[in-house]
């Protein structure tokens, strides 16, 4: 946990003060039953209203200041679990964000984001209770049980007998519960899962009509976990109705020691009541001890798993050692291959080609050739595992990841916008981009109308873009990626829901931008890619082909095959 341990170091001062301060209150809290004792005896006793009014003040400035103690406790506890935690998630969240893909694809999303949610707040309440409780509530036992000593041995020796009675039923019931604990947990995960897919999917669901199925799976899985949370109820519910047998049984022989010792004049009636209030506190802070160990257990296991993706490599470090290439060759693949981790085989095998500053280069396959795999190598979201990426010369692996990808411009395959402004969302790709600059962009990509019929740059997208067309989001992904003037474009398939006049728009605007951008267009249409410089052909995760439409219609039999499925066998002839 030395990771995790190390983002607690400005808050030592708190975690130090936390503490103390509940020792302070639990310090005072211990002279309540005397204070309670000496009314008993001295003040109701002997008729003395002024000693009990003393008294009374006494116990009323106690109180106040226990307040202080624990409002102060409570106030530096909060402040280093809260503080302790914020820092934790943005050093997570930063280290995630370095991850390549490969490493995101391994660990999921859906995990990641559990770490940084609820393992978070697991982790910040397990803290909390760790700074208040974890030191006062043995004190007070122990503290309880020194003070009735104080007051009479004999009477005492009860608390000997009743302290390691309640902590045989309290720990033995937390032992019990914790790895039903953990199997509720599962269970809770498994619903939420299906949930999670069942509403992510519930279109497909209607249109296979799997409803009453998926009904039945979602009310076999709560069942499970209803029943596990029985389970474990029944056994938590254990410990309070045995705790208080115990507790009362102690109580009976002390009040019964206590009288007969009264009697003889040996205790007051005040002590004995001492002797009660001290075994109620012991009582109360055994079972918030029991309480913050189930706490504890569940913030430490969700401490590891935190820890764990930390110690997951960021893999993207640049290596300056590598040897270089052609400074004149925009994007070079030398004898690039790609295993994806885990897999059987290479997604890639022998790819070699040189792309120059300025030309359009068009990627075309079937589904499952790799074309996606191939252009995700140049942003070096994945690292070839075999052969070499070269950008202007240079070795992809030796240059800093932000430092190439400001060189690129992305649209992925599913068009993603975010909640917001058309002008916030265009502005990812230059934060300082004048609103000239954003219209520019916006023309070359076709999306003018687009901006026109939203009321202009100030008009407003819903969360991943719900309120557009898969064109009008596609379009404007094309606008967002040419605002960074990109020496790289790397179009993948992100024309698939466009009109061909549209399509053929798009591509005169793109070869007309005065940067001259090497341009990659990976698509399954031959329209889109005929006009290109280069067309690779991929079946796969081999080069079977490259070079232009003509070239390929007459020597490349897959190609063919492309054209001659999406054109009239005539037109190939």
């Amino acid at each position: 946990m030395r990771k995790l341990l190390s983002y607690l170091k400005p808050y030592r001062r708190d975690c130090l003060l936390g503490p103390l301060l509940k020792l302070a209150e639990a310090s005072l809290e211990l002279f309540v039953p005397m204070i309670v004792a000496a009314v008993i005896d001295r003040g109701i006793g002997r008729g003395d209203r002024g000693y009990i009014v003393n008294m009374s003040l006494l116990l009323v400035g106690l109180g106040l200041l226990g307040l202080g103690f624990s409002v102060s406790a409570q106030f530096f506890s909060a402040r280093a679990a809260v503080g302790f935690v914020t820092r934790l998630r943005h050093g997570l969240y930063a280290h995630i964000q370095r991850f390549p893909d490969s490493t995101l694809d391994r660990i999921g999303i859906p995990t990641l984001i559990t770490r940084m949610s609820s393992d978070m707040n697991q982790v910040q309440t397990g803290l909390n209770l760790t700074l208040r409780l974890l030191l006062r509530s043995p004190f007070v036992v122990f503290g309880a049980m020194i003070m009735a000593f104080t007051i009479d041995t004999r009477a005492a020796l009860w608390f000997v007998a009743a302290i390691p009675a309640l902590a045989l039923v309290v720990f033995g019931v937390m032992l019990a519960t914790i790895p039903m604990y953990r199997k509720v947990q599962a269970c809770l995960d498994q619903v939420l899962g299906t949930t999670r897919e069942n509403l992510n999917g519930v279109r497909v669901l209607r249109a296979f009509r799997r409803e009453e199925q998926e009904c039945r799976i979602f009310s076999g899985q709560n069942a499970a976990l209803t029943a596990m949370q029985q389970r474990v109820g029944r056994v938590s519910a254990l410990m309070n109705p045995v705790t208080y047998v115990v507790v009362n049984l102690a109580v009976v022989c002390l009040i019964h020691t206590g009288a007969l010792r009264v009697q003889a004049g040996l205790l007051t009636q005040g002590a004995v009541i001492a002797l009660y209030n001290y075994m109620s506190q012991i009582l109360v802070e055994l079972i918030k001890l029991a309480n913050l160990i189930i706490n504890i257990t569940k913030s430490l296991a969700c401490g590891k798993r935190i820890q764990s993706i930390l110690e997951i490599s960021d893999e993207e470090r640049a290596d300056e050692s590598l040897p270089g290439g052609d400074p004149n060759v925009r994007v070079e693949f030398d004898g690039v291959s790609l295993r994806y981790p885990g897999s059987a085989g290479n997604a890639l095998a022998g790819i070699s080609l040189r792309a120059m500053p300025g030309q359009l280069i068009g990627v075309i396959g079937g589904t499952g050739s790799g074309k996606t795999s191939l252009v995700q190598l140049i942003p070096r979201f994945y690292e070839a595992t075999g052969g070499r990426v070269l950008v202007n010369g240079r070795d992809v692996r030796a240059m800093e990841p932000n430092v190439l990808r400001a060189k690129i411009g992305v649209v992925p395959q599913k068009a993603v916008l975010f909640q917001g402004s058309i002008r916030d969302n265009l502005r990812w790709g230059n934060e300082n981009a004048s609103d000239k600059a954003l219209m520019e962009a916006v023309q070359s990509a076709q999306a003018a109308e687009v901006v026109t019929a939203k009321g202009g740059l100030d008009g407003r997208i819903e969360q991943f873009g719900r309120n557009l067309s898969g064109g009008q989001r596609q379009r404007l992904t094309i606008a967002r990626a040419l605002v960074r003037k990109p020496e790289i474009l790397i179009l993948d398939d992100s024309a698939s829901a466009l009109d061909f006049a549209t399509d053929a728009a798009l591509r005169k605007a793109l070869r007309a931008l005065p940067y001259r951008p090497t341009i990659f267009l990976v698509s399954q249409r031959t329209a889109a890619v005929q006009d290109a410089d280069q067309i690779l052909v991929l079946d796969e995760g081999r080069a079977v082909g490259c070079g232009n439409h003509g070239s390929l219609l007459r020597d490349c039999p897959v190609y063919r095959e492309i054209y001659d499925s999406q054109f009239r066998k005539e037109a190939a002839e």
